[in-house]
């Protein structure tokens, strides 16, 4: 069932609150990538920013201004390399900044708003109330995967309770070879 757009807007408001509240963590712990290929919680963090200001904001803008057409966005192709140097404050501020003036478009849709249409260049057809569902998905995948990243030194030192952790325990480095 779709979710209201009171729901949406709620999750959407959480996300700035939550990464307020992990960039708040030691720098060690938000720059670490659990393994070679996965993201650390600020390389997630990033992307959550460039994915504001370059995917989701102008998307919502340009199906409400009538824009038929809604270009693909792939973060390896299309994305920005993460600074690695950037100040975990820095960051969280920019997001959180992006993500009100969201909000504040969010604030603007009525519930018919929903329905406009769209086609997306690669997956066709999407209506404006997919893709809210599609960014607050993205925003709570992203967030999980940064948690899943902050868990890994946790899980290992853990000792004899590291079994009850096993389904989130990311194979490290070692373990790939």
């Amino acid at each position: 069932m779709p979710e209201s757009l009171a729901t949406i807007r709620a999750l959407l408001s959480a996300t700035s609150a939550r990464w307020q509240q992990l960039a708040a963590l030691p720098a060690e712990l938000l720059t670490r990538r659990p393994a070679p290929r996965e993201w650390s919680p600020m390389e997630c963090l990033h992307h959550l920013l460039e994915s504001e200001e370059r995917v989701f904001a102008p998307r919502l803008a340009a199906i409400l201004a009538g824009q038929s057409e809604i270009v693909p966005f792939d973060p390896q192709r299309d994305g920005t390399p993460y600074a690695a140097q950037r100040d975990p404050a820095e960051l969280v501020a920019a997001f959180a900044a992006a993500r009100a003036a969201s909000l504040e478009l969010l604030e603007r849709l009525q519930p018919q708003d929903l329905e406009r249409q769209a086609r997306h260049l690669e997956l066709g057809p999407i209506t404006l109330g997919q893709q809210l569902h599609e960014w607050v998905a993205h925003d709570l995948v992203h967030t999980m995967q940064a948690e899943r990243a902050l868990m890994q030194p946790f899980i290992r030192a853990a000792g004899p309770w590291q079994a009850d952790f096993a389904e989130h325990l990311i194979a490290a480095e070692a373990d790939e070879a």
